[in-house]
């Protein structure tokens, strides 16, 4: 048998060792662990259905260029605009399109704002907008293309996701004036 002192060496050992092991399993788990059972059950960070209504839109009639345009550009958008799904619209399909609830939408050949003296342009993926804050809305707007093309978006949206539509845009709509230097 082991002699005394050698017992209680290995008492105090497990005594340390085991409570260490179990904090140690704790937080490995933690760590490991996808999420709280609150997260992960959690609606409110569940995507949103979208409807699959039509989004409310003009279609102010085109000459033919700009209708060609349009044309091209729309052919060429992608089906997500971020994470959020495309949506049909009312008028104008072959220059109009919709994504997600609350809808942003794109209008191509839609009349644009005129920037102001000194007005801050922002370059995305090629692309140069001019953005500004209409009734609780933001509105980005194409500047320098052969055709006018208007983002419309909720306030919230800081235009981020404008990076999906730089190649359809570099791709169907010439540009005529540089106006984001860079």
């Amino acid at each position: 048998m082991a002699d005394p002192d050698t017992r209680r060496a290995a008492r105090i050992a497990a005594m340390i060792a085991i409570p260490v092991a179990v904090v140690a399993g704790v937080v490995a788990f933690q760590i490991m662990s996808p999420g709280e059972p609150a997260e992960r059950n959690n609606p409110a960070a569940s995507p949103k259905p979208v409807p699959s209504t039509p989004v409310e839109m003009a279609a102010p009639p085109l000459a033919d260029r700009p209708a060609a345009v349009c044309r091209a550009l729309l052919s060429k958008l992608p089906d997500h605009f971020g994470d959020l799904p495309r949506r049909p619209v009312t008028a104008g399909p072959e220059q109009n399109a919709a994504y997600g609830e609350p809808a942003v939408t794109v209008a191509c050949g839609a009349s644009a704002p005129t920037p102001p003296d000194g007005a801050q342009y922002f370059q995305i993926e090629g692309p140069c907008w001019y953005q500004d804050d209409p009734a609780g809305a933001r509105r980005w707007s194409l500047q320098g293309r052969e055709v006018p093309l208007v983002v419309m978006a909720p306030s919230g949206f800081l235009g981020q996701d404008l990076v999906d539509l730089a190649k359809p845009i570099t791709e169907a709509i010439p540009e005529v004036k540089q106006v984001c230097k860079g």
